[in-house]
């Protein structure tokens, strides 16, 4: 079980390195096109397009995602759901699946009127 756990997490470290590595020659890339042409600048290196992109990240988007994003709407919902009936739930399911055609699902235009 730990072993599964370790390939795991190497394998996440890779992704997580060659990802960064693209966005880092991807940035710089970028900048070596645009930046000298657009605004004047000096080419930067591959450490430095890292470097901004890093900086990016911290300035305009953190580390953990957004963690308030969606959070009031689920906790809205959340509360309707626990206060509706089975039947009711059961009614908002297939008026849901019927809205979004779910792939699979064959609705009659009977079990869309609620």
């Amino acid at each position: 079980m730990r072993k599964r756990w370790v390939i795991r997490a190497l394998k996440i470290a890779a992704i997580a390195i060659v990802a960064a590595t693209a966005l880092g020659f991807i940035v710089e890339s970028l900048w070596n096109w645009l930046g000298p042409v657009l605004f004047g600048t000096h080419p930067i290196t591959f450490w430095q397009a890292l470097g901004i992109l890093i900086l990016s990240k911290i300035l305009f988007g953190g580390f953990r995602g957004r963690p308030g994003y969606g959070g009031h709407w689920r906790r809205r919902m959340r509360q309707r759901w626990e206060q509706m009936s089975p039947e009711e739930r059961e009614r908002f399911r297939q008026g849901a699946y019927g809205a979004c055609g779910r792939a699979g699902d064959i609705v009659s235009p009977e079990s869309r009127k609620v």
